[in-house]
């Protein structure tokens, strides 16, 4: 796959990965379109989840990110995928290749792209999930799950235009309910 974004060169700073958390807790693999964490640490709403998960975070506008992500999810370790808008069918991609390791696919705002009025996002992404059926039809019947986390919402708190940025707090606050969800339902 190509890398995105790969001719945006403040983007492009920075280290291709940031790691935090501890190794062998369950692993949260992070694919940022928008080029996070570029001073080599989490955003801070992400931090407290690195008391209990393994993250990831692959900046992916940096070369050689896309590369790592994908030798990240060829490891043995299941991992759960968390990508938003211009990555999101990209991800269904990569989380096929690797379904042996992929638990789960977790979207924010997958169809961003093509949304103008953040009150228009959750119908753009039942769409983009309705174009993107069979995908994702074959990634379950392989055992990865696949939702959607957050999308923009027309509302004051919600002050960026889609997609919604992975360190949003409706983001991890979404995070932290699925995989809440997930651990107590022994998934």
């Amino acid at each position: 796959m190509p890398e995105p974004f790969p001719s945006d060169p403040v983007r492009a700073e920075g280290p291709p990965v940031v790691t935090a958390g501890r190794t062998g807790a369950p692993r949260l693999v992070v694919l940022d379109p928008a080029g996070l964490a570029k001073h080599d640490g989490l955003p801070a709403t992400w931090r407290p989840l690195a008391e209990d998960h393994e993250i990831l975070w692959y900046r992916i506008p940096v070369e050689g990110a896309w590369r790592e992500s994908a030798e990240a999810l060829a490891a043995p370790q299941r991992s759960d995928l968390v990508t938003s808008g211009p990555l999101a069918a990209d991800a269904l991609r990569l989380a096929a290749e690797h379904a042996g390791s992929v638990r789960s696919v977790l979207l924010v705002d997958p169809a961003a792209e093509g949304v103008t009025s953040p009150g228009d996002a959750a119908v753009a992404d039942e769409a983009w999930l309705a174009r993107h059926d069979a995908e994702i039809a074959a990634l379950r019947e392989s055992g990865v799950e696949v939702e959607v986390l957050a999308h923009s919402a027309d509302d004051p708190d919600d002050q960026v235009p889609s997609p919604l940025p992975l360190g949003h707090d409706w983001v991890v606050g979404a995070l932290r309910e699925t995989l809440a969800k997930r651990e107590s339902a022994g998934r």
